[in-house]
C-alpha cells in the first residue's frame, strides 16, 4: 500500500512533496523505512522556511560570502547566516568553565594509543557478495596456520596479503588512529602485545588477519594543550543550544500544519 502524507505548510507557505523527496536523500533512514527520511526532510524544509521567514521579516537582505576560491553561498543560505549571526547571542565561556570542563573529564583529552601491528589482507569489494565470503574463508583458514604456528605469519604474509606491506611481513610500522579504517583501530584497542585477533576482521577492503605487537597508550594532555581547542568546543555547543531555542521560539509563534517541530 502507497504511503501518504499530509500537506505540510508553515504560516500558510506550502512545502511541496516534491521538494521534500529530494530533501530526503541527504537524510538516512533504516531500510524499509524510508518515511523516516520523510519526516527528517520535512522537519529541515519546515525549519529552514521558518528562518527564511522571520529574515525577510527583518528586512534583511543577502550578503553571500566567498567560502572557498570561486565557491559562494547561496543566497538563502546567506540570509540564514546573517539571521543566525544577529538573532543568536552566545555569551564567551569564562576560564573556570573551561578549566570545569576539563576537570569533569581528563579521560577525553587523552592522546592517540600508538600501535606497532602485522595484518595479512585478503582482499573484496564491498559489494561482491561472493569474493567476500571466498575472502573470508580463505582469511579463517590462513588464521587457522598462524595460530597453529605463530612464526610462519611472516611468510604467510608474502604469500597470501594483498597489502603492500606482504614484502615487510605484512608489518604496518608505528599507526595511530585515523591511519587505518576504523574496524581495523578498534580491533588493535581490544588486543594485547603479541596478540592476534581471535578472528578475521572485515573491513570496507576485506579480511585481515591481525597481530598486535606493541602498544603505547596515549598519555592525557595537560590542560594547556587543549585550553583553546576545548573553549572553542564549548562556544560551538553553546551556540547549537542557543540556536535550537531560538528556532524553538519561532516555532511557538508559527501556525505549522503537517507535522510537528519537535525533532528538529
Amino acid at each position: 500500500m502507497k504511503q501518504t502524507f499530509t500537506d505540510i505548510s508553515v504560516n500558510g507557505e506550502a512545502i511541496s512533496p516534491e521538494l521534500i523527496a529530494t530533501e530526503a536523500q541527504n537524510h538516512p533512514a533504516p531500510k524499509g523505512k524510508p518515511g523516516m527520511a520523510w519526516m527528517a526532510a520535512a522537519r529541515a524544509l519546515a525549519v529552514r522556511t521558518l528562518i527564511l521567514q522571520e529574515a525577510r521579516r527583518r528586512g534583511l537582505a543577502a550578503s553571500p560570502i566567498e567560502l572557498a576560491p570561486g565557491l559562494w553561498e547561496t543566497e538563502e543560505d546567506a540570509i540564514i547566516r546573517q539571521l543566525l549571526d544577529e538573532a543568536v547571542e552566545v555569551e564567551t565561556p569564562t576560564p573556570e568553565a573551561v578549566r570545569a570542563a576539563y576537570d569533569a573529564n581528563p579521560e577525553r583529552h587523552r592522546a592517540p594509543s600508538l600501535y606497532e601491528a602485522a595484518h595479512i589482507l585478503f582482499a573484496a569489494r564491498p559489494d561482491d557478495v561472493v569474493a567476500r565470503k571466498v575472502a573470508k574463508d580463505q582469511a579463517t583458514t590462513v588464521l587457522g596456520k598462524v595460530k597453529a604456528e605463530p612464526k610462519a605469519f611472516d611468510a604467510l604474509a608474502k604469500d597470501h596479503s594483498a597489502c603492500s606491506s606482504r614484502a615487510n611481513g605484512g608489518r604496518l610500522g608505528q599507526i595511530s588512529a585515523g591511519d587505518t579504517v576504523a574496524e581495523f583501530e578498534a580491533a588493535l584497542a581490544t588486543l594485547n602485545q603479541g596478540e592476534l585477533a581471535p578472528e578475521p576482521v572485515e573491513s570496507r577492503y576485506g579480511f585481515h588477519i591481525i597481530r598486535l605487537d606493541a602498544k603505547a597508550k596515549g598519555e592525557i594532555l595537560p590542560f594547556e594543550a587543549v585550553e583553546t581547542a576545548l573553549r572553542s568546543a564549548l562556544e560551538k555547543a553553546a551556540w547549537v543550544r542557543a540556536s535550537r531555542a531560538f528556532v524553538d521560539a519561532l516555532a511557538e509563534q508559527a501556525e505549522v500544519t503537517g507535522i510537528t517541530l519537535k525533532a528538529a
